[in-house]
């Protein structure tokens, strides 16, 4: 009985040893396998990234993904293949507390191309996340190939760092229009609108507006009917012609 006890203890012990540097902890991910995951990439759909990071803020990724996502439900459309990207696999922890998992990490991972970038706003999008080179060079990237880069609230100073609304006309949370001014001075920013869109440039006032902003993508993809259908589901009155939004 004494020699069980002493191998329990010895046993005890070894498990809760903290890992050594070098060990499987330390390695891209500290999950477990079984939480690693690839999403399904059902192909001739539309790959739409969401892009996110610690701080994000709920609505502004929730409300496009659940429009993106239940196109999969709709008929003869190109539907949406939607996943989230970061740069780990490890959780993402947004600012109301949500703990999210992502598919790729895109420090490490071979992506698949993107078609549609998604940025929902960040609670350091202001500050520190633009200092981020890697991420930045990553919105870079994406942008050379995607057909739409789109942001919601503050998502659109992610967009404005990697220089990509120089040429355009663009908006953002309401609150941070004169920080956004402040920071880049050069651009066409437009105030009490909902959402701007201008070429492949979506920027939206965000917060539960994310809804509209994604609701006209998906207008101006696969016409009105699919766009109230999307709505529909959601229990969304949506209607377009109330908006206040600018289209160039």
């Amino acid at each position: 009985m004494r020699t069980f006890l002493f191998l329990f203890i010895i046993i005890l012990l070894g498990a809760c040893k903290p890992a050594e540097s070098g060990s499987e902890s330390s390695t891209a991910s500290s999950l477990p396998e079984v939480y690693i995951r690839t999403p399904e990439l059902v192909a001739d759909r539309y790959n739409v990234a969401f892009l996110i990071m610690d701080g994000v803020y709920n609505t502004e990724l929730t409300a496009p993904y659940d429009i993106f996502q239940h196109t999969i439900f709709r008929d003869s459309i190109k539907a949406m293949n939607t996943f989230m990207v970061a740069n780990t696999k490890d959780p993402i922890t947004s600012f109301e507390g949500i703990r999210l998992l992502p598919d790729f990490n895109y420090l490490t991972d071979d992506l698949p191309k993107i078609d549609i970038l998604v940025v929902p706003s960040a609670e350091h999008h202001l500050d520190t996340d633009l200092q981020d080179t890697a991420m930045i060079n990553f919105v870079k990237r994406v942008d050379q190939e995607a057909m739409f880069m789109t942001s919601h609230c503050d998502g659109a100073f992610v967009l404005a760092k990697a220089g990509l609304l120089d040429e355009v006309v663009s908006t953002t949370f309401p609150s941070d229009i004169e920080s956004y001014r402040k920071m880049f001075p050069k651009l066409d920013v437009r105030e009490n609108v909902i959402f701007v869109h201008d070429g492949k440039y979506i920027t939206s006032a965000g917060g539960a507006r994310s809804f509209d902003a994604a609701l006209y993508l998906c207008e101006f993809l696969y016409g009105k009917k699919v766009a109230d259908s999307l709505a529909k589901g959601l229990v969304i009155d949506w209607d377009l012609e109330s908006i206040n939004y600018i289209a160039n």
